[in-house]
């Protein structure tokens, strides 16, 4: 299911960085000289193409057997991510000019402290991408009774009662000293798979910064 949502995932975090950064799109290395982190890492599947993108990545996540995991394919790809089990405390001073954390927040005990700490990590100027299911009816049945039914993730991977609406994690931002600036679907189709839309009710991603006084 993830390698089915990285594509449009991917799609929106290039076009938000050409867009906020003033970047060529036609630039294969938009993110050279940016310091990258992906909260929620697992095996590494948006890290690693975020270090093609010529981003300095560092990639988080609490288990340390995906830390593990995605370790040894990085070094089988030839490619250098900074790889940490562990949470958004142990950064420290950090910081990052991008921020990524893609079906995470639904899963962590406390969403405000979270996005505090995120946000205590961002650089100046920095931008923050999050993804997650909204709590609606279809994302129950899709996710759910359909996803979980089916086998096509594991029983008990969701709650459905920690989804967040947009306008939750909107105010949850706001509460952080950020505001959010764009927002954007991840709709399903049989035909296309996973892709963009302005349809917010399965899942969506939020681009966020620091709020501007």
């Amino acid at each position: 299911m993830l390698h089915r949502l990285n594509p449009a995932r991917l799609a929106y975090v290039r076009e938000q960085i050409d867009l906020l950064w003033g970047l060529d799109p036609r630039d294969r290395k938009p993110l050279a000289g940016k310091r990258v982190l992906d909260v929620g890492c697992g095996a590494g599947l948006l890290s690693e193409p975020l270090a093609r993108l010529g981003g300095t990545v560092t990639g988080l996540d609490a288990a340390p057997e995906n830390v593990g995991v995605a370790r040894l394919h990085a070094e089988g790809q030839g490619l250098a991510i900074d790889y940490r089990a562990g949470g958004i405390e142990s950064l420290g001073d950090e910081r990052f000019d991008l921020i990524v954390s893609m079906e995470v927040i639904e899963h962590v005990a406390d969403p405000d402290g979270f996005v505090r700490g995120i946000a205590e990590r961002l650089a100046s100027g920095g931008i923050l991408i999050l993804s997650t299911p909204n709590r609606t009816p279809l994302s129950r049945l899709a996710m759910i009774t359909f996803a979980e039914g089916l086998g096509m993730v594991p029983k008990g991977t969701h709650d459905w009662s920690r989804f967040l609406t947009p306008g939750e994690l909107a105010a949850l931002a706001n509460g952080a000293g950020l505001e959010v600036i764009d927002q954007r679907g991840l709709s399903f189709s049989p035909t296309r798979g996973f892709r963009l839309s302005s349809d917010l009710s399965l899942d969506y991603l939020l681009t966020i910064r620091a709020a501007t006084l």
